[in-house]
Formats: structure tokens, C-alpha cells, sequence
């Protein structure tokens, strides 16, 4: 018998789930409006794939008692993922697997808390970007980690994994997910506000008029993780080794259109909270300079206020 997944959030993370899982799992992708069942999937190597997705509206599930999920994808925004579980929570058991694929580090020690059920948090490399209503491109191979925050469920973060490579999604499950959260934290704190501000591509963050920048804010946030006890994916343990893992992702991902430069070019609330948020409220609590971070935050914040959210 089939896996059955819900994917709560048609962004570019929850369609190429969809698109990955659909050939081998019963999987709906949930949304809060209406979008076209004939999707389009643009690989990392350009060829376009078109596919059928079953989609579903909040309100067409909750009627529903049928195919109950095996796994809960919230691939919304962290700030809307409490939100996105509390639509659907009266239709599902409690007993429901969830998995958060939110960015930063502000969802998943709630909804840890709040959930009775097991809950797994996924962080991801994955380069994504939606290009309207019926298309995502993934534009870049990255690898996704799974675990829980208390390492209670490592058989079920195993068997995500498992099926994630089957899906063509590269995924290992870990019992050192809060690390890896944060170390996704970092890059993102490197790279997203950055790009959102200027209008690029990650690649383009190499060019010297950008690098120099995303240098200031990798010296800070390297300090935030040593004062939180949290170590770069390599040996080495300095300055050095966060800037090269930053390098590396935007190089991985040098096409790839930053989930933040998504949001400001649709004009919506970005995820500057989730991101810079946890990274300043650490500084503060350490007694550590953030100067640079403090200053990304207050110009996202401008310039989502400048499109009225």
C-alpha cells in the first residue's frame, strides 16, 4: 500500500515534493486557492516536465475522511505554518506525522511543543522558484536532512528519507537536526536578505560588489554559532569554515531565485523574522555585535512596508 502524503503550501518547496513523490506515493498538494491540476516541472538540466497533480483547496479537504495521511508536509512560510496546521488539525488525527520544511528557526520548536503527535523537521538545499500558478523550476540538486528536535523518532525520519531517494530528492536522516537547522539558518541569513535587497541570482552574490557584505554578515552570524555551541558541517570550527559552506551553496545554487527575492518580487511579508530573527535575539542574549544583521533586518523591513504589508 501506497504512502499517502498531504503537502500543506504550493510554493516552490511543496510542488517539487509533489512532483517528486507523485509517481510512487497518494499525494495532495493544499492550498488556499484554487490552482491548475496540469503542473510543469523544469529540471536542473532544463527539461520541462508537465505532470497532474491532485489539488486540493483548505475548505475541499476538510470535508474529507478518507485517505488520511501517512505524512504531513507544512511547506508554507515559517510565520504561516502554526496557522496551516491549525486549518486542517480537526481533520487529521493527532497522532499524524508532520514534517516542517519552514526556514529558520522559530516554527519548529513551537509546533514541536504544541503537536502531541511525531513531528520531523526537514531542512533543505534544494534550489526551487515558481514561475507562476503552473510551473516551478527546480534549479538546483541540493540534499535534505530529517529529524526531530528531541530525537524520539529516528525509524520514522528513516523511512522519510528513504522515500525521499526514491523520489530523486537526496535525503538522510540525522539525530542533530536543532545543529543542522541552525547551520541552514546561517546561509540563509547570508544569502537571502542580500539577494532581496539587490535583485540577484545566488551566484551573483561572488561578484565584488556583494561579497564583501556577505563577508561582514558571515563574521557575525560565525560568533552567534560559536556562543551557541553550534559547529560548521566540517572540520574546522572558524570563521573560515562558514564562509566557505556559504560559498558553496551559492555556488550550488548560483541560478536558483532565494525564497526572500521571491517574496519581495510578489510584494508579500517575507521571512526576515524566522531568519535574522533568532540570529539578533542571540547576539542581544550573548552580548555580541550585530550590527551588520540589524541593518538587513531594518531595510527588508522598509521595503516590505514600502509594498503596503
Amino acid at each position: 500500500m501506497k504512502d499517502t502524503h498531504w503537502i500543506i503550501g504550493p510554493g516552490a518547496i511543496g510542488r517539487l515534493l509533489a512532483h517528486s513523490l507523485s509517481p510512487l506515493a497518494a499525494t495532495t498538494l493544499i492550498g488556499r486557492r484554487a490552482l491548475p491540476e496540469q503542473q510543469a516541472v523544469t529540471t536542473p538540466e532544463g527539461e520541462r516536465r508537465l505532470q497532474r497533480l491532485k489539488l486540493r483547496t483548505l475548505e475541499q479537504v476538510a470535508p474529507e475522511t478518507h485517505d488520511l495521511p501517512r505524512y504531513v508536509h507544512i511547506t508554507t512560510k515559517a510565520m504561516a505554518a502554526e496557522a496551516a496546521l491549525a486549518s486542517l488539525a480537526d481533520v487529521m488525527p493527532t497522532t499524524t506525522p508532520l514534517v516542517l520544511w519552514q526556514n529558520g528557526f522559530l516554527a519548529q520548536p513551537r509546533i514541536t511543543q504544541a503537536w502531541p503527535g511525531p513531528v520531523l523537521c526537514a531542512t533543505t538545499t534544494e534550489g526551487a522558484y515558481l514561475t507562476g500558478d503552473d510551473g516551478v523550476v527546480h534549479a538546483g540538486h541540493g540534499h535534505t536532512f530529517i529529524g526531530d528536535l528531541n530525537n524520539q523518532h529516528s525509524g520514522l525520519a528513516q523511512t522519510l528519507a528513504q522515500a525521499l531517494n526514491q523520489a530523486g530528492l537526496a535525503a538522510t536522516a540525522v539525530d542533530d537536526i536543532r545543529s543542522r537547522l541552525w547551520q541552514k539558518l546561517a546561509v540563509n541569513a547570508a544569502i537571502n536578505p542580500l539577494v532581496a535587497l539587490n535583485g540577484l541570482r545566488n551566484g551573483e552574490l561572488r561578484d565584488a560588489a556583494y561579497s564583501g557584505h556577505l563577508v561582514a554578515v558571515v563574521s557575525e552570524v560565525a560568533a552567534i554559532m560559536a556562543a551557541e555551541g553550534i559547529q560548521p558541517p566540517s572540520e574546522a570550527t572558524d570563521e573560515t569554515a562558514w564562509l566557505s559552506m556559504v560559498w558553496q551553496v551559492a555556488k550550488n545554487t548560483a541560478n536558483n531565485k532565494a525564497s526572500m527575492l521571491q517574496d519581495v518580487e510578489a510584494k508579500r511579508p517575507t521571512e526576515r523574522g524566522a531568519i535574522l530573527g533568532p540570529l539578533i535575539e542571540s547576539a542581544q542574549r550573548h552580548g555580541l555585535a550585530c550590527e551588520t544583521l540589524q541593518g538587513l533586518d531594518t531595510n527588508i523591513a522598509a521595503l516590505e512596508a514600502s509594498y503596503g504589508c
